[in-house]
């Protein structure tokens, strides 16, 4: 039986007080009344999707969403609005990276990790971001993301620089927020492994001074359009390559090549939130 959701009362006298239909999903909700100060609520108060009119199409949009399908044909599928489905993206990566900090919490502590950074786009090729993704080396659990913007590179920047400005480096901010993250839930002598990136030894120094670090030197990307699994006999970052393979085969705002791209950088956290769940707790369990 819950008790009083009204934070003066909070009372455990709670009594039923009969049963009401949700037309959003057809279920029958039952409703609840407190003794002590006469608050009436049911057991769907307390629910993060309360007072939502559409909560029946969560669960598959949620599943579409981290299986490669584009909002648009999403909207199309379920017959519904995108401007729904844009809201039900937020509303759906905020729940999961809440339940991702849970699953954190739950876990034992990561001995073995291995970390790199993802790279995309923000709307043009022209403003490049960064998403360093954290793996545990052993299960490629994904343990957490953070992304940042970059100034292009190569032949690019300088393009980059007249349209749009001078832009910022923020990817050691990123790394940082990241580590900052791990903190709690990384072993302080753990094993950490990544490639020679130069941003690198200094934030692993500063958040795992005990830690064992690691560099390995980058190799190509597969000739097959497999651009994050490398062509070697033994890839010493497998697990995160092949986790950054999977990122871009499931998230479709991240293929190689695809006319969906990224307008919001938040719209991008969120989906990616959204796989980092499903890869967790439905991809890895299968």
């Amino acid at each position: 039986m819950p008790c009083c959701p009204k934070p003066k009362c909070q009372s455990n006298s709670i009594s039923k007080d009969g049963l009401y239909y949700r037309p959003s999903d057809g279920q029958k909700i039952q409703r609840y009344r407190c003794s002590q100060c006469g608050k009436r609520f049911s057991k769907a108060t307390s629910d993060p999707a309360y007072q939502q009119k559409k909560r029946r199409v969560n669960h598959t949009i949620k599943m579409l969403l981290a299986s490669g399908v584009s909002m648009r044909r999403i909207a199309i599928l379920i017959n519904i609005h995108r401007t729904t489905v844009n809201r039900k993206l937020i509303f759906l990566g905020e729940q999961a990276k809440l339940k991702h900090h849970k699953f954190l919490h739950k876990y034992t502590p990561i001995t073995s990790l291995q970390f790199d950074d993802l790279e995309t786009i923000e709307h043009t090729k022209y403003k490049p971001l960064s998403c360093t993704l954290a793996v545990e080396e052993n299960t490629r659990v994904i343990l957490g993301i953070e992304v940042s913007q970059m100034p292009a590179k190569g032949l690019l920047a300088k393009v980059s620089r007249i349209k749009y400005g001078y832009r910022k480096d923020h990817r050691t901010k990123g790394i940082k927020a990241l580590f900052d993250t791990l903190k709690n839930f990384v072993h302080p002598q753990a094993n950490i492994l990544s490639d020679k990136n130069p941003l690198y030894p200094a934030a692993v120094k500063k958040a795992f001074p005990k830690a064992s670090y690691k560099t390995v030197k980058g190799a190509r990307g597969c000739v097959t359009r497999q651009g994050e699994l490398k062509r070697l006999v033994y890839d010493p970052l497998f697990s995160l390559n092949h986790t950054c393979a999977m990122l871009r085969a499931n998230i479709n705002r991240l293929f190689r090549k695809t006319w969906c791209t990224t307008k919001k950088r938040a719209n991008l956290e969120h989906h990616l939130w959204i796989y980092i769940h499903f890869h967790n707790s439905v991809l890895l369990k299968k």
